[in-house]
């Protein structure tokens, strides 16, 4: 569903009001919606489901091993 006229012009002034308040917060929050900040977070993510995974194998070895 698009904005209306008068929905984007209070959407573009929060937007510009944010980055003169917290210039630092603003481009964060900026980053989280381009590809690269997606791109990292599926990263970040498939790695802590591999060391999950590998920690799970681990256990399951070691506790075969101490029987």
């Amino acid at each position: 569903m698009a904005l209306s006229m008068e929905e984007q012009r209070i959407l573009t002034q929060i937007e510009v009001r944010l980055s003169e308040d917290d210039p630092r917060l603003a481009g964060r929050l900026a980053r989280l919606g381009t590809p690269r900040g997606r791109r990292a977070r599926v990263i970040t993510a498939t790695a802590i489901a591999a060391v999950v995974v590998l920690a799970a194998i681990g256990a399951v070895i070691a506790a075969a091993l101490l029987q």
